[in-house]
Parts: C-alpha cells; sequence; structure tokens
C-alpha cells in the first residue's frame, strides 16, 4: 500500500515541466512539498497552489543555497522525507565543435547539482534513520546519445552517484533509487529547445523530428508525465522498502537494458 500523508518532499527543478507535475502529484499524495527552481517566481506560483507547499528559489550548483533549502525545509515541515534531485539541462553539440564550458555546465547542473541535494538530504536522513531520494535521470543515463556527450556524461554519472550513495544510506534506513525517462516530447524541455536543437543536429524539420523519435519506441509514443510520476510515488514510499540503488528505465520499450 502507498501512503504518503504528511511526508515531506523537495523536488528540484519544480518551477514547470516534469519537475512541476512530479511536486503535484507529491502533495496529491498527501505531501508537504518543497517546490524548489532557478526561476524563484515560478517556484513560488507552484507551490502557492499547494495546499501545503514552499516556493524557494535555488541555484542546484551552489552548495549554499542548497543547504539553506534543506534547511528551510525542514524548518518550515519539520523533517524531511523524500529527496527529488530533478533539475537538469541538455547542451547538445558535435564532440568536434563542444564548448568546454557549456560542457562543464552540463555537468555541474546534473551531476555536481545531484550530488549536493543527495548530500544534505542525505543528513537529515542519517538523523531520521529513514527517508528516500528519487533522482530523476535519462535513457541517455544508460547508452550514449548521439551529439550530446555532456549531456550522456552526466547522466551516467549521475547513476554511479546513486548507487554509492545507495550504500551509503542502507545502514540508516534510507533508499537511493533514480528513474531514467525515455522522451519527454510535450514537455517544455523540448517544445522550447530539443526539437529545435534536434532539427540543426540531424538536418531535420521539427515534425521528422517528433517521428524519428517516437519512432525508435516499441509503444510507438513518447513517455509522459504520469509515467514518471506513478514510479516517483512508487519509489517515495514503503512500497518500494526492499528496492535502492535502482535506475529504472521508463522508455516504453526503447531501452531494456538493466
Amino acid at each position: 500500500m502507498i501512503d504518503l500523508q504528511n511526508k515531506v518532499a523537495i523536488v528540484t527543478g519544480a518551477g514547470q515541466g516534469l519537475g512541476e507535475a512530479i511536486a503535484r502529484r507529491l502533495s496529491d499524495e498527501g505531501c508537504r512539498v518543497t517546490v524548489a527552481d532557478l526561476n524563484g517566481e515560478n517556484a513560488k506560483r507552484v507551490a502557492a497552489s499547494l495546499p501545503n507547499g514552499l516556493g524557494y528559489a535555488v541555484d542546484v550548483t551552489n552548495e549554499e543555497q542548497v543547504a539553506a533549502m534543506v534547511q528551510a525545509t525542514v524548518e518550515t515541515f519539520g523533517r524531511l522525507d523524500i529527496m527529488v534531485p530533478n533539475a537538469g539541462i541538455l547542451i547538445a553539440e558535435p564532440i568536434e565543435d563542444a564548448d568546454v564550458n557549456k560542457w562543464r555546465k552540463v555537468l555541474d547542473v546534473n551531476l555536481v547539482g545531484n550530488m549536493l541535494c543527495c548530500k544534505y538530504a542525505a543528513r537529515e536522513f542519517i538523523k531520521q534513520q529513514s527517508g528516500a531520494i528519487v533522482a530523476i535521470n535519462s535513457k541517455s543515463g544508460k547508452r550514449g546519445s548521439f551529439r550530446n556527450s555532456a549531456y550522456a556524461a552526466s547522466k551516467f554519472g549521475a547513476i554511479g552517484l546513486i548507487q554509492s550513495v545507495a550504500l551509503e544510506l542502507a545502514p540508516h534506513g534510507a533508499r537511493a533509487n533514480a528513474i531514467c525517462p525515455g522522451n519527454l516530447l510535450d514537455s517544455p524541455l523540448w517544445q522550447d529547445s530539443l526539437f529545435e536543437q534536434y532539427a540543426k543536429n540531424r538536418g531535420m524539420s521539427l515534425e521528422e523530428v517528433r517521428k524519428f523519435y517516437e519512432g525508435q519506441v516499441p509503444l510507438g509514443r513518447g513517455c509522459s508525465y504520469d509515467d514518471i510520476t506513478n514510479l516517483v510515488v512508487f519509489l517515495a514510499s514503503d512500497a518500494s522498502s526492499y528496492m535502492t540503488g535502482q535506475a529504472l528505465n521508463v522508455t516504453g520499450g526503447q531501452v531494456m537494458n538493466p
């Protein structure tokens, strides 16, 4: 049975898109939620629409800000039960033209940002002897991504991070898992950025890009927010109490490796 009533969660990158959907779903399940985002206005907007929400502006690459976010959550809600590191960026470039500063930025947000969220969540979980990290990763954490090396490298690294954190948290009754979604074709990330990036990289029209990515999926469609939030709820709850260190594919069959 899944019961998240009165649990306390932090979701980063929750001012829009998948992060917002995760925050809303956790709230619907009874959680008190810190909605964290680089765009503080978006975070506050989403939080204000929840029964028990706290909007918080945070740059996940800034350790002082991440520490303050966790502290504010504990001061407001009394504890921390669930950490969802979701904030991420993608800059797609062919390797021969890759800008090293942009490459490092992707790793800084997607990998170092995850580490900082895990670090400060772990401190609370060890005190409490309970807690769950549910990191949002990607299918690109399981296999290389064409002209997208920084993103794939960051996501491969983040799976290693979660497995390592899981080993450290296990003696304290806390867990860490990751979700590897397929392509969220209707998300703001794709609509506002990725379709254009991939169209340029592949020499395709926007519609051809969509058909290309849908055609790679055995189930024939892109990933939806519900596909991901269903698993977030499961991994955050005691229903998954014997699962830790896992990176679970949600790709419609596009990626089938363990």
